[in-house]
């Protein structure tokens, strides 16, 4: 009889893994999990440093967020949402309208995060469309920037590791200059800079600004770009320039949303709103998959009117606004207000801040760069902070080496980074900084030192 080791090299293909690596290794079987930490067959533990993918919240298997399910389970499990509606989704609905700046209030479900930005681009043009202005039809995104895997959304992503092979299939967008301070393309220090990286929209905008329907951003930090966290100024000023020339604005708080940046969204750091607000990962707490898309009221009655005048936006996922995910949903924000979370977390905030600052002192960590629960240190290859090449895969000695300390490190390319569950301690951000140090500060797991 197979083994489950064996099973999983036969029938499973695993997202952004190379399988070539595990056909003699196995790969790292979790059995169960509990608060932050991951339990192996084996029963080894292991802290989730990235939250599972940036979704986890308030840890596994919390008991607020199991009983909202079990309960939810015993109504029913799922329904079409395409003329028929239900509790769950209505609630939650109007907890995210009550959540967010006071120009949204409308919420369009989904399932995942790529879908979630995915729609707010199509609402956008049809929008145009049905107000008299179908000339704008184009959109505009950042170098760098990540918005997920459907054809559309990699039509506007930045990350051409992922993406090349499909480059063919792919819709023309505008792409600015990435707010990348550490590699800053116009060569500028951060502390004295004024957003030059910002001219290229300016001229933009002066010469198609009538012919732009929305610029879509991730607010504040770059995530699978490379964790790039950007000044609020430029937020700030991206927006200012779209608002002039009548652009709409696509918020991806799809990693950032729900407390991981320090407020419960990154956009409020910047005292600004979007025209679309994409959500999902943290949405559920991690529980089950949903995304949402915001919008406000005068990009809603543009779709408005009788079947005839065809004004629908048709569009739509069979799981769109599951009652089980919705009721997931749900029982996240119960826990958000009866463990007061977001008090809690300045002073875990700081705490983290202060226990990775150190590793600046290592000759190859030629950045660190935090935000709210979000650390990242970008490696380098030499003192002149060369970057690493796509070969150079110097994040998988560190992956090998985090697994012997108990910690699931998964960096992107040079960038080693902790995306800790909202829940995590004083405690355990303590043990996890110390359990870390000893993975990088090792040169046997840096490449090329």
């Amino acid at each position: 009889m197979l083994s489950l080791q064996e099973k999983d090299r036969r029938y499973l293909w695993h997202p952004y893994t190379q399988m070539k690596d595990f056909a003699e290794r196995d790969l790292l079987l979790i059995d169960r999990a509990e608060g932050i930490r991951l339990i192996d067959e084996h029963g080894r533990t292991y802290f989730d440093t990235i939250s599972s993918w940036w979704c986890i919240l308030h840890g596994h298997n919390h008991p607020t967020i199991k009983a909202a399910v079990i309960k939810q389970l015993d109504r029913v499990e799922q329904v079409l949402l395409a003329g028929t509606s239900h509790e769950a989704a209505i609630l939650l609905a109007e907890q995210l309208v009550l959540l967010t700046p006071p120009n949204l209030t409308k919420v369009f479900y989904s399932d995942n995060g790529s879908t979630a930005c995915e729609i707010a681009f199509k609402m956008s043009i049809q929008y145009w469309r049905h107000v008299g202005q179908p000339q704008r039809n184009q959109l505009v995104a950042l170098e760098r920037g990540y918005h997920g895997d459907t054809i559309g959304t990699m039509s506007l992503g930045g990350t051409p590791e992922f993406h090349g092979a499909f480059a063919g299939m792919l819709f023309d967008s505008h792409r600015l200059p990435s707010p990348y301070c550490f590699r800053c393309p116009y060569g500028l220090a951060q502390a004295s800079c004024d957003c030059e990286c910002l001219q290229p929209y300016v001229d933009l905008l002066a010469k198609q600004g009538e012919q732009i329907a929305a610029l879509i951003i991730e607010p504040l930090i770059q995530a699978a770009g490379g964790m790039i966290i950007y000044p609020v100024k430029y937020l700030e000023n991206i927006v200012a320039l779209s608002r002039t020339h009548g652009v709409h604005l696509i918020f991806d708080e799809v990693a950032t949303g729900f407390g991981r940046t320090g407020t419960m969204f990154a956009m409020e750091q910047a005292g600004v709103s979007p025209d679309f607000l994409c959500l999902s990962k943290g949405l559920t707490a991690g529980y089950l998959p949903m995304a949402a898309t915001l919008t406000s009221e005068e990009v809603y009655q543009a779709f408005y009117g009788d079947y005839q005048e065809g004004k629908t936006f048709f569009h739509g996922h069979t799981f769109t606004g599951n009652p089980v995910a919705a009721a997931a949903a749900l029982g996240s924000l119960q826990v958000f207000a009866e463990e007061q979370t977001m008090a809690g977390l300045p002073e875990k905030i700081q705490r983290l801040h202060g226990r990775m600052a150190r590793f600046a002192e290592l000759p190859w960590v030629g950045d660190v760069r935090q935000l709210g629960m979000i650390s990242a240190l970008e490696l380098v290859k030499d003192e002149s902070a060369a970057p690493y090449g796509f070969n150079d895969r110097v994040g998988w000695p560190i992956y090998l080496a985090g697994l012997k300390e108990g910690v699931l490190l998964r960096p992107m390319g040079n960038v080693m980074y902790l995306w800790l569950p909202l829940s995590t301690t004083i405690a355990e951000i303590d043990e996890i900084c110390e359990r870390v140090w000893r993975v990088l500060s090792d040169p046997q797991n840096i490449v090329g030192w």
